[in-house]
């Protein structure tokens, strides 16, 4: 099978020709149709973050695909179902975190293309009880991005308590950003976007946002003060001075959440305006099946649109650089 693997975190990711795997017992082998790029696959094959994946790895947490083998023990899933194989791979399921449906934060869980090998490749092993099967009528070049940056901010506004008429703002509309405009809409609240590119914004636009603010032209925090603050923040884009804008833009009472997590790890918090303004900071880490499972649902119900843009597996690298330099509107899906 062919696949992108990372071999090095200094040097590109090679296109490589491996053995098709063999599921073991509680595993299915997917023939991935679709494998969604996000900025975490990026951080992985850069060896960005603290905790450093092993190598070789084979990057990916955004596969979908159709079942063709089941290991021993397998009633989850059978042959022919299309399934998802999300971030987090594999949980216990013995926890107080996974029976108290936390499941996302079960200290013994493995994460798909970053501790186990991921869905940048013709086939991927998965574990069956976490993969998560694809409604008809979501085909599996939109399911790819709604594994991730669907699921990861739908959990965001989730966490956030979004009410209607609140005001929510998005900073960084990409391929989380405008799905977590969608999700906040669509759980009543009035977006506000915030990005430094105006195709991105006029997609912001054409998702509904009742504003939107170019940070490059003018300041975010005023901008959005002048609006009389936002309800909640939620933060996608990794830089420690968007972090800080958005604690800034809260009006008393208001929620910042953040999601993304930037290369260097801090961010500045005043504590004045955080204890007397009454904030809330809340950390937010991807979805469980469930939410992925109610993701899917809203989209096969034609609640969502997701954007993207089709590459070749060749085209990684490239498709790497793309995403880094903002070339890339919402999210790049490997097609096979």
């Amino acid at each position: 099978m062919r696949a992108s693997v990372v071999t090095s975190f200094e040097a590109p990711l090679q296109i490589q020709e491996l053995p098709v795997p063999e599921p073991g017992a509680g595993q299915v082998l997917v023939r991935i149709e679709a494998s969604g790029l996000c900025h975490t696959d990026i951080h992985a094959a850069r060896g960005d973050w603290p905790v450093k994946p092993s190598l070789p790895l084979i990057p990916g947490h955004e596969g979908v695909g159709i079942v063709e083998q089941t290991g021993p023990g397998v009633t989850q899933v059978a042959v022919g179902d299309r399934v998802a194989i999300p971030w987090l791979g594999y949980a216990c399921g013995v926890c107080d975190y996974c029976v108290s449906g936390r499941e996302t934060l079960c200290e013994s869980q493995k994460n798909t293309g970053y501790g186990m090998n991921g869905g940048h490749a013709e086939y991927a092993v998965a574990y069956a009880r976490h993969v998560v099967k694809v409604p008809d009528g979501v085909s599996p070049l939109e399911a790819a991005p709604l594994t991730c940056a669907g699921v990861t901010t739908y959990k965001a506004i989730k966490v956030a308590g979004v009410r209607p008429t609140e005001r929510v703002a998005i900073f960084g509309i990409g391929g989380l950003g405008h799905m977590a405009q969608q999700y906040a809409q669509i759980f009543g609240g009035d977006t506000i976007t915030v990005d430094v590119t105006e195709e991105k914004l006029a997609l912001a636009r054409e998702l509904g946002a009742a504003h939107v603010v170019n940070a490059k032209q003018s300041d975010p925090v005023a901008a959005i003060k002048a609006l009389g603050g936002a309800d909640v923040a939620v933060v996608l884009a990794a830089s420690p001075t968007v972090l800080e804008q958005a604690h800034a833009s809260l009006r008393r009472g208001g929620r910042l959440v953040l999601v993304s997590l930037p290369k260097d790890n801090t961010m500045r918090l005043p504590i004045f305006e955080t204890v007397l303004g009454g904030l809330s900071v809340i950390g937010s880490i991807v979805g469980t099946r469930q939410d992925l499972a109610e993701v899917f649902a809203l989209h096969a119900a034609g609640r969502t649109k997701v954007e993207l843009q089709t590459r070749k597996l060749e085209d990684v690298n490239q498709a790497i650089e793309d995403v880094l330099a903002g070339k890339v509107t919402a999210r790049v899906v490997f097609e096979f």
